[in-house]
């Protein structure tokens, strides 16, 4: 997405079903970045260290960083890239902030960290969109973003 300015008025939001669809997609490739970040330290590390180092690295700092940085990374990056995860991109949904344009730096760590806090509250905040009138989850809210539908290419 360029940064033109969509109007917000006469967007449609995402249904849930098509939502939780984009959800699962993405859950399975953070999954499998996951993996492959693990590997990626996993590997080397076993060729040189001994075998007691290698049991202790699943509790090191560092490497528990590591993986912990991989989700962020993966959402911010798409959601600033264009307003589309891989999953969002299937599913032609985007994200843009309530005024229509694309999301800054800002509002895409709000909404990743509110989005945990929705998953937290046992997924409250993603069935908030039921109940509201714009169909926002609590992490949009809070960001001041948006869910939209595209038109199919």
């Amino acid at each position: 997405m360029s940064a033109e300015i969509i109007d917000i008025n006469q967007a449609e939001a995402p249904g849930p079903a098509r939502l939780l669809a984009a959800i699962i997609y993405d859950t399975l490739l953070v999954a499998g970045l996951l993996m492959l970040a693990s590997t990626v330290v996993t590997l080397p590390v076993g060729w040189f260290l001994s075998e007691e180092a290698m049991t202790a690295l699943p509790q090191h700092p560092l490497f528990r960083l590591w993986l912990v940085s991989v989700a962020p990374t993966f959402f911010i990056y798409f959601w600033l890239r264009g307003g589309q995860t891989l999953g969002m991109k299937s599913w032609n949904i985007m994200v843009i902030r309530t005024d229509g344009t694309p999301l800054k730096l800002a509002d895409a760590i709000l909404r990743f960290f509110g989005a945990i806090i929705s998953w937290l509250a046992l997924g409250l905040g993603f069935l908030w969109l039921l109940v509201d009138r714009k169909n926002r989850t609590w992490h949009d809210r809070l960001s001041g973003t948006r869910l939209i539908m595209l038109e199919k290419k």
